[in-house]
């Protein structure tokens, strides 16, 4: 059987059981081969769990025929799909109890299997939430560790921004490349894989269904070395990776937070039970093991510099905004001296320039 023909069969397989993984490892422990299982009798397919409908649609053709034009859609995207069990499937994730049977990627598919830390945290965040997770991916990402998370909004997105701004980034969807989510990240979808990659175990129509992102959650985990929490509530889907890391055997972080704060009580109740403490990349790097420990630790005098050359008045508005929190546009002219309008074109081309945020109410925060 020709490669193609194999994957044809795979990814067929996953059209009908990506949402079904319990069931999906039974059918490839019951046949020799993928293949095989298209042409078992309904009935057997019915006793390892297959329902009626998935069952006839293996035993016609209306399963290969649909994985055949994924396989063409793939093939001019230029995406790539890894099979467990094939050489080219990322380490880390293959040594996880339960990895994707078939993994869609856009992108360098390479970056999967470097070392990497995940970093995720609320969809909605602090400003301090915001500044932490930026800088921290960047710090790592420009010392070489890949950076993955979900895309969600947030945190996920903010730690994908910032680890590209240094070097490479993973994103594990919960949905179909073909319906990313949220919309408005398709643009980080472009930058992600331009430099690193974007993965799903979903099928590309698959829609962003609300299950499918605790599920894709252990796959963000099992690529990493280590899982880094900045802000989450105690219900937050963020302690959800947190606890795949630790299934996984692999290290668990937290960023510390305000004690009032509701979406600094998961992570604050992380590091009381026992997870790593973290306040810089040093923290992250350090709770790594050997000997990317070592290797991290070794550039600890390498620090990157992304503060923009600046006149002297230009310094003065700059040094009074703030990474970790708001400040508004009256403050600015009190401490400044500079009039409304002098200060907004001034803070209008820094945020073009992505050195600053604008938050609602002329609040302004730095980036860098």
């Amino acid at each position: 059987m020709k490669v193609d023909d194999r994957r044809v069969f795979w990814i067929a397989l996953n059209l009908v059981l990506a949402e079904r993984p319990d069931i999906f490892r039974k059918v490839i422990q019951e046949f020799h081969s993928v293949a095989e299982a298209f042409k078992a009798d309904p009935g057997e397919l019915r006793r390892l769990g297959v329902d009626e409908e998935d069952a006839r649609r293996m035993t016609s053709s209306l399963a290969l025929d649909q994985a055949r034009k994924e396989v063409e859609f793939v093939e001019k995207k230029k995406y790539a799909v890894l099979i467990l069990g094939d050489e080219d499937y990322p380490e880390y994730l293959r040594e996880i109890f339960d990895p994707p049977f078939v993994l869609y990627c856009a992108g360098r598919a390479d970056v999967l299997s470097e070392p990497a830390v995940a970093i995720v945290g609320a969809r909605h965040h602090t400003p301090y939430g915001r500044a932490v997770a930026e800088k921290l991916a960047f710090d790592l990402a420009s010392r070489g560790l890949v950076v993955v998370s979900g895309m969600a909004r947030g945190i996920d997105s903010v730690a994908h921004w910032g680890a590209l701004k240094g070097g490479k980034t993973v994103a594990v969807l919960g949905s179909g490349f073909g319906q990313i989510y949220p919309k408005e990240n398709k643009l980080l979808f472009e930058r992600i894989a331009e430099k690193g990659a974007v993965v799903s175990e979903y099928p590309l129509g698959s829609p962003p269904l609300a299950y499918h992102f605790p599920l894709r959650n252990r796959i963000i985990s099992g690529l990493a070395l280590g899982t880094v929490v900045v802000e989450a509530s105690q219900r937050s889907g963020s302690l959800i990776s947190a606890g795949f890391a630790l299934e996984q055997n692999r290290e668990v972080m937290a960023v510390p937070g305000n004690v009032t704060s509701e979406l600094s009580r998961g992570s604050n109740w992380l590091i009381q039970s026992g997870a790593k403490l973290v306040r810089d990349w040093e923290d992250v790097a350090d709770a790594l093991p050997s000997p990317f420990r070592e290797k991290l630790l070794s550039q600890k005098e390498r620090e990157p510099e992304l503060r923009p050359n600046l006149t002297p008045e230009e310094t003065r508005i700059f040094d009074c905004l703030k990474i970790d929190s708001l400040t508004h546009i009256d403050e600015l002219v009190d401490e400044t001296g500079f009039s409304v309008s002098e200060l907004l074109a001034r803070l209008l081309e820094w945020e073009l320039a992505g050195w600053i945020t604008q938050h609602p109410g002329k609040c302004f925060q730095r980036r860098i």
